[in-house]
């Protein structure tokens, strides 16, 4: 078989119906649109239009804010660190950063720093710098004979 001799079975697609082609197309002169009013004309768009009664995204109550000023975090596990320490992309020396993690490729962007969480396992003594952790973190690191720092403003937050 070759590329050029690929086709479907018989019967997976159907031709497209050819609309207002003539009364002995079965789908001509108005084209399946019925007879005058506003869905016979074209630029209807009327999703979620009720008859002029109350439309339902309308009549539900608005719920909540967005915080413009919140900060956005990227989250790390421990055990995705471990996972780079071992594949030699993170040095267990060195303190781990948001630039070192980004250089080894755990983390794609700076964003307002990085949250480390608890999940996985760490197993190398590792220091960590970082904008916010979670106390299974902190206390999973201090365990394997690390420690965090928690910079700035996260840290009084």
């Amino acid at each position: 078989m070759k590329l050029n001799e690929i086709k479907d079975n018989e019967g997976a697609t159907k031709q497209r119906m050819r609309v207002g082609r003539g009364i002995g197309s079965g789908k001509g002169k108005t084209a399946g649109r019925g007879v005058k009013g506003q869905t016979s004309r074209s630029g209807v768009a009327i999703k979620g239009f009720e008859g002029g009664q109350m439309p339902l995204h309308r009549r539900l109550p608005k719920r909540g804010f967005t915080n413009i000023f919140a900060k956005k975090f990227n989250t790390v596990s421990l055990g995705r660190v471990q996972q780079a320490i071992e594949a030699g992309k993170l040095s267990d020396k060195d303190v781990v950063t948001v630039e070192t993690l980004v250089a080894a490729g755990v983390v794609r962007r700076v964003k307002d720093g990085v949250r480390l969480l608890g999940g996985g396992e760490l197993k190398a003594k590792v220091s960590f710098e970082v904008a916010g952790a979670s106390a299974s973190a902190v206390a999973a690191v201090e365990k394997a004979g690390g420690k965090v720092t928690v910079l700035g403003a996260a840290a009084e937050a």
